[in-house]
C-alpha cells in the first residue's frame, strides 16, 4: 500500500506543479494569439501526458488501478496531439478540445479518488478537481463565442484552481504515508524488545 500510495502521491504533485505552471503563463499572458495558446496547450498536455503515462506503467505492478492515471496520461497525449498536427485549429475547435479534455480528466479523476478511498480517507479534494473539470469543459461547451480573454481568464483561473487541489491532496497521501511508515517502524521495535526480552 505504502508503494503505491508513494507513486500516487508523486504523480498527482507533479501534475499538479505542472498545471499551476500553465495557469500562471495563461494568465500571465491572456491576449496570446491563437497559434502560441495552442502552443502552449500542447506543451502542457503532452507534459502531463508523459508524466501520467511512464507513471502509470511503473506502478503497474502495486497498484491495481494503474490503468486510472494511464487513461488520464493518454487523453492528455491525444488532445496534446491534436493541437499539434492540426495548428491551423479554429480559436473554437481548441476550446472544444480543450473542454472534452477537462471533462474526460475530471471523470478520471473521480474514478481514481473512489478507488483511493480503499487504503485513504478524505479523497474529497480529487473528487472536487474531477468535478470542477468536468464544470469546467461544461462551460466551455455551452459559452464557446464568449470573448477569447475572458476565456483565457477561465482557462488560467482553472488551471490555478485544479493544480492548488491537485498538490493540497498529494500531500495529504504523502501525510498518509509518513503515517503509515512510523507506525510500522513502531511495530517493528516493539516486536523486536519483545524477541530481545524473551531471548535467554
Amino acid at each position: 500500500m505504502t508503494e503505491m500510495l508513494a507513486r500516487s502521491w508523486r504523480l498527482l504533485a507533479m501534475r499538479g506543479v505542472i498545471t499551476i505552471v500553465f495557469g500562471v503563463l495563461a494568465l500571465t499572458w491572456p491576449a496570446l494569439t491563437l497559434l502560441a495558446f495552442a502552443a502552449l496547450f500542447a506543451a502542457y498536455t503532452l507534459l502531463i501526458g508523459a508524466v501520467m503515462v511512464v507513471g502509470a506503467l511503473k506502478g503497474r505492478t502495486s497498484n491495481e488501478d494503474w490503468w486510472l492515471p494511464l487513461m488520464v496520461g493518454l487523453a492528455s497525449l491525444g488532445a496534446g496531439a491534436i493541437a499539434i498536427i492540426h495548428p491551423d485549429l479554429t480559436a473554437l475547435v481548441l476550446l472544444f478540445v480543450i473542454g472534452a479534455n477537462a471533462m474526460i480528466t475530471g471523470v478520471l479523476d473521480i474514478a481514481t479518488a473512489i478507488g483511493l478511498r480503499k487504503t485513504i480517507r478524505n479523497e474529497k479534494l480529487l473528487i472536487l478537481n474531477g468535478i470542477a473539470s468536468i464544470a469546467f469543459g461544461v462551460l466551455v461547451f455551452l459559452f464557446p463565442t464568449a470573448g477569447a480573454l475572458t476565456l483565457g481568464w477561465l482557462i488560467g483561473v482553472f488551471a490555478m484552481l485544479s493544480g492548488i487541489l491537485l498538490l493540497a491532496f498529494a500531500f495529504r497521501l504523502r501525510a498518509k504515508i509518513r503515517g503509515a511508515t512510523s507506525v510500522e517502524k513502531n511495530r517493528r521495535t516493539m516486536r523486536d524488545r519483545r524477541v530481545s526480552v524473551f531471548q535467554p
